[in-house]
């Protein structure tokens, strides 16, 4: 009669990160286990299994055996009953269990086994269903007998084999995370009462030997896809050999081939084969007796050295640098990692029971095994897996070192003296992929109106798999586990390829969005590197503190904050300065340690696109930076609802700051920050250094053409001097040369774009029709382009629809305000509801002083303007904002603060 239990006490007998997974997911469904029966230690490390059984103080035992002279050991048995298991979990276990443990508990044991029984029954059942070219395997679930994997089925799951699947692969794209869930599934079925028993079917029972080196001798008389998966089988445990050449070689990484390969290639002899195999530069081709080929990509000798098959004529140190090296650390790897029975590509060093202590160690055996490899701590963090660790020291000797294999389809021109090549694709993941449907746009040089190129744009689906990529490279990655200081180490390292890559940014810059190449070098460039390396420095610095609490007598208890990462979080920048809005929000999110998806302005795409590039160059992990051009309705609008993300940071206009908080808000109320729309007010008292004030009120206006977030959006000069300041500057304006922003005599380049410079126009006629008096520019210049005449308005209203509203262009509006009136002018510049920044130049400090007190902005210039740094904390009050990118404050919007308290 079937019956629901809720929860069980569970005894987990096995060993393995298999069994640690199912271990934690029984403890997170609620099942009590009450122990845990495991494998000895090994050199003093314990199996991975009893590890994290032994955090949860789950008792645990390690018995070497269960039985001596095929008799149970009656001591180990009562101690395994005195737990008072009801149900045994086997989820890999290497040892005999008697079947007095079996049968003890009310509910029997379940056993996971990696086939689809009653097929491939046995020690060796990924190599056999590889090797039978089996088009499904799986796995089973079943209840323990005294057969040998006899028992009834409870549950099965199966997946497709894929042609070129290794044990390895399909382990761990399957066998591994699916199995865990189905063995998981098969207790709650139990608990639920509703667990079949399906008694295995005689017909289609097959049972093979255990695959050992002995018997993994290949026969060349059979067809290319049984040799195939006889290799494929083997790999790489115990590893499928020949003789050649008078000695055993063993093959690694077969794929079929097409029925015609390349027949160039160097013959080599295989004695046993039908015709020779051949050396060529992608690998070893073998052919079958039905000639039909395969391609073998490794080989590896009797010694252990092992080579790319490709260079098996070419036996100097470059062809021998892989395998000598795989040797060598494989040695060191075994060495540390006691506990792992066969150290494999997909062995992890850290799951596998590794701590900081023995990165030292690896780093410093492996270097003295290999002495031209330059190996550091941080590259173990990295390259986790040996596969990962070996190919990193291949590129390290071979001169790659901080070079991830990275496909870009660059679009190159020749401009400003140099040939710049610029990625145009999503960045997802650490590649550059198309967007969803191969959709497109193009992104326009506003020197001239043409195209630039063809600019992937992305969808809806490209920001989940974006989303979910940054996601897992935070939680799974090596990213979230990496030490701070070798974090901040890799934003050196990229503020280092940003400066070796300045002027080709810069023009990148310069074409796409009009900024001057000079300034693009020094400003939009120049600061953004400034920034990084600004921010790598905190990495490492980024701390809580002790409080102390008195909650009881007496008082044992403490309380200490960390600061932590938020997680994923999404940017969103705007137009005006596309490297530098990048680098100040995205330089303290990654010091934070978090991980973002970018979305850059869809008219000025091109400089992320490119800095991605370097993050890959200096070895960010994949997944830690996305990049997704495309447009604010649909690309950043879903970042704002997306739930997985935890922070949102947003450089742009009010009105839509206001629709991205409140999308925050309702989804999932994710931190924000938003810089937003400015209207700063610049005050010039008649006692200042007048050519101060003339140079820096320039500078506050036509700074970048105008296209500047703290820009001056009004001028308020004092009467007795204003005449005479309007003079000056307008002399100074007529000075301004426009033109191409790549030549370097050009002091004003064009607009970013049409809409924008038609915009220009528009709120220029606007201030003529409203009474203000144009003393110059208001134009659009008659060249091609979206260039847009400098231009001063003077004899501006308070109620003037451009003294309210903020122009963003190169537009300098002029009040006037009564001599010696310092609160009546205070009354009016405050009279916006924006607060980004704003300015005051006197030589009268007590003045200077109290107007800056009084002046409501997140910034206040005095004597100066647009002086921003990197140290500095910048952000604005009212509708211009809140949260601060810049400084030490910047990094606060992308951490949180978790407090702890202890009694002891």
């Amino acid at each position: 009669v079937a019956f629901k239990i809720s929860t069980m006490k569970i005894a987990v007998i096995g060993q393995s990160l298999f069994g640690q997974e199912v271990y934690k997911e029984l403890k997170n469904d609620g099942h009590t286990i009450v122990g845990v029966f495991t494998i000895p230690d090994k050199d003093g490390k314990a199996d991975p299994l009893a590890t994290e059984a032994e955090k949860d103080a789950v008792p645990v035992f390690k018995f070497p055996r269960w039985r001596l002279k095929g008799k149970s050991i009656p001591e180990v048995v009562d101690q395994y009953k005195a737990v008072g298991a009801e149900l045994n979990v086997l989820p890999f276990c290497s040892q005999f269990i008697p079947m007095d443990v079996i049968d003890h508990p009310k509910h029997g044991s379940i056993i996971y086994h990696p086939s689809l029984l009653p097929r491939h029954r046995g020690a060796s059942a990924i190599n056999w269903t590889l090797i039978h070219g089996d088009k499904k395997g799986g796995f089973t679930v079943f209840w323990a007998d005294d057969g040998l994997d006899t028992g009834p089925i409870l549950l099965q799951r199966e997946c497709d084999v894929e042609p070129d699947d290794t044990v390895n692969s399909i382990y761990k794209r399957f066998l591994f995370p699916e199995g865990v869930k189905g063995t998981v599934e098969a207790v709650r079925m139990i608990a639920a009462g509703t667990a079949l028993k399906i008694i295995q079917p005689e017909e289609g029972a097959t049972y093979e030997c255990i695959q050992k080196k002995d018997n993994a001798k290949i026969d060349w008389n059979q067809p290319a896809e049984a040799i195939h998966n006889w290799i494929r089988g083997n790999d790489k445990v115990p590893g499928a050999w020949a003789e050649v050449d008078g000695q055993k070689l063993t093959f690694y990484g077969s794929t079929l081939v097409d029925n015609n390969p390349s027949t160039k290639g160097q013959p080599l002899e295989i004695p046993g084969a039908g015709r020779p195999g051949l050396v060529t530069k992608a690998g070893l081709v073998l052919f079958g007796n039905d000639d039909k080929a395969l391609l073998v990509r490794n080989l590896q000798f009797e010694d252990g050295k092992m080579i790319s098959a490709g260079q098996y004529f070419s036996m100097g140190s470059s062809a021998a640098v892989e395998l000598t090296e795989e040797e060598k650390a494989f040695a060191v790897w075994k060495s540390i990692l006691t506990n792992v029975e066969q150290v494999e590509d997909s062995t992890d060093f850290f799951k596998s029971g590794a701590a900081s202590m023995d990165v030292v160690r690896l780093v410093e055996e492996v270097k003295l095994r290999a002495s031209d490899l330059q190996l550091q701590n941080e590259d173990v963090y990295m390259a986790t897996t040996f596969q990962e660790f070996i190919q990193m020291c291949v590129r390290k000797l071979r001169g790659e070192d901080g070079e991830e294999e990275l496909v870009v389809d660059y679009v190159e021109k020749n401009v400003n003296n140099m040939t710049i090549r610029m990625p145009h694709q999503l960045f997802i993941n650490g590649e550059y992929v198309d967007a969803e449907g191969g959709k497109t746009y193009k992104t326009i040089n506003p020197t001239d109106g043409e195209p630039i190129c063809d600019v992937s744009l992305a969808q809806i689906s490209d920001v989940e798999k974006a989303v979910s990529a940054a996601k897992e490279a935070f939680d799974e990655g090596e990213w979230g586990k990496m030490n701070p200081r070798d974090r901040g180490r890799l934003m050196y390292r990229l503020a280092d390829l940003m400066e070796q890559h300045q002027e080709e940014l810069a023009t990148i810059e310069s074409i796409d969005s009009g900024a001057v190449y000079t300034l693009a070098l020094k400003t939009h460039v120049g600061m953004s590197i400034q920034t990084f390396r600004y921010f790598a420095g905190w990495c490492d610095k980024i701390q809580g503190c002790t409080i102390p609490i008195n909650q009881a007598r007496p008082n044992r208890n403490i309380t200490f904050t960390k600061k932590e990462p938020v997680g994923v979080c999404a940017i969103v920048i705007p137009w005006n300065y596309p490297l530098m809005m990048l680098a100040w929000k995205t330089a303290a999110c990654l010091a934070a340690g978090n991980t973002v998806v970018l979305k850059p302005a869809q008219v000025t795409p091109l400089t992320a696109l490119k800095f991605a590039e370097l993050t890959v160059r200096a070895g960010f992990p994949k997944g830690v930076v996305n990049i997704l051009p495309g447009s604010g309705f649909l690309v950043g609008q879903r970042l704002s609802d997306h739930p997985d993300i935890r922070k949102l940071g947003f450089t742009g206009s009010t009105e839509i700051g206001k629709q991205i908080m409140k999308s925050c808000a309702v989804s999932n109320v994710k931190k924000v920050s938003l810089e937003l729309g400015g209207k700063s007010p610049l005050i010039i008292f008649s006692d200042c250094d007048l050519d101060k004030a003339v140079r820096m009120g320039m500078s506050s206006v036509f700074f970048n053409k105008g296209e500047n977030c703290i820009a001056a959006g009004r001028l308020f000069v004092e009467e007795s001097l204003h005449d005479t300041f309007v003079q000056r500057v307008v002399e100074e304006v007529k000075k301004m040369r426009i033109g191409d922003p790549l030549d370097r005599s050009t002091d004003h380049g064009p607009q970013n774009h049409k809409a924008h410079m038609d915009k220009l126009v528009e709120y220029a006629n606007t201030g003529v029709k409203e009474g203000a008096k144009l003393i110059c520019g208001g134009k659009q210049v008659g060249r091609p382009g979206f260039f847009f005449e400098p231009t001063v308005f003077t004899n501006v209203q308070d109620n003037m629809f451009i003294a309210k509203e903020e122009s963003f262009g190169p537009i300098m509006i002029i009040s006037k305000f009564k001599n010696g009136d310092v609160d009546g002018v205070l009354k009016r510049a405050n009279d916006t509801e924006f607060g980004l920044a704003s300015g005051v130049f006197t030589r009268d400090i007590s003045k200077a002083l109290y107007v800056s007190e009084k002046l409501k902005a997140g910034t206040v210039f005095v004597n100066t303007y647009n002086k921003t740094d990197v140290a500095a904390p910048f952000g604005g009050f009212k509708q211009s904002g809140f949260g601060k990118d810049l400084g030490q404050e910047a990094l606060n919007e992308y951490l949180c603060t978790k407090a702890v308290t202890i009694e002891y």
